[in-house]
């Protein structure tokens, strides 16, 4: 389930999803509160976008207050780069995959898939990307209980907080004692722009960073060369996808259907 990191903490930032999003990324660690945060925590999906290794090299420029987590996208990356898979279901993966070097690609075959660090107000606090024991499962706001039972199973019971991303929506639920956080993603979000992220400690604070999307949209056309790049970034960071769109698409991978 990942990597124990050690000492309480009071504040952290959790930035998920970022999809390889360099403005979006830039206008969050621009935030006030992620500079002062004690650790900014990926909860995974950071590369997989128009500009992977950007995003890759501002990150790892922050040093050691940053700590990693694998994401699905981020592992077929590897996977693709290193010929384990012959394609990859996002379409912008392969160009992704093709933007980072050798050292991009080792660092990121490194990454946990979770880890665990107390946070004063919140316990021991468990970060993944999708569920504590896969990063492709889904879980959603209004995912049923015993659907939560099942995923939540393998914790410890010293994990009283769950940090996760994949869905790209943020929200806040209990689920069998446990607080679960998702912050919503920074780079790709459903259901209203902007660069959404969560503070933690000793409360969880859902957060969305506003910035100028037409000239990220600009500067994502004019600097990187996916082809349909400019449609691309107009869709995703628009949010043109509604969270009715999204909670409709993702509901029957949540297990809904068996009853």
């Amino acid at each position: 389930m990942g990597t124990a990191v050690g000492g309480d903490l009071g504040r952290v930032a959790v930035l998920s999803d970022i999809h390889g999003v360099l403005p979006a990324l830039e206008a969050v660690l621009a935030e006030p509160e992620v500079a002062a945060a004690e650790r900014i925590v990926l909860t995974g999906d950071i590369t997989a976008g128009p500009q992977p290794a950007e995003v890759i090299d501002l990150l790892r420029a922050q040093g050691d207050r940053v700590l990693w987590v694998s994401g699905n996208a981020d592992r077929e990356l590897v996977e693709y780069r290193r010929g384990v898979r012959d394609d990859i279901p996002d379409p912008i993966g392969p160009y992704a995959s093709g933007q980072l070097t050798d050292d991009q690609v080792e660092f990121l075959a490194r990454l946990p898939a979770g880890l665990t660090l107390t946070v004063r107000g919140l316990g021991e606090v468990l970060f993944c990307h999708a569920t504590p024991r896969d990063d492709e499962e889904v879980v959603l706001v209004d995912s049923r209980l015993d659907r939560w039972a099942e995923v939540l199973a393998p914790l410890p019971e010293t994990v009283r907080t769950v940090v996760c991303g994949h869905t790209h929506m943020p929200y806040v639920r209990l689920a069998h004692g446990r607080l679960v956080i998702n912050p919503g993603s920074v780079g790709m979000p459903y259901g209203r722009p902007g660069a959404h992220w969560c503070l933690l400690g000793p409360g969880a604070d859902l957060r969305v960073t506003s910035y100028d999307i037409g000239a990220a949209v600009a500067r994502l056309t004019a600097e990187c060369a996916y082809p349909g790049i400019a449609e691309w970034a107009d869709y995703y960071l628009n949010a043109r996808a509604t969270d009715a769109e999204a909670l409709g698409a993702f509901g029957p991978r949540d297990g809904r259907s068996r009853g």
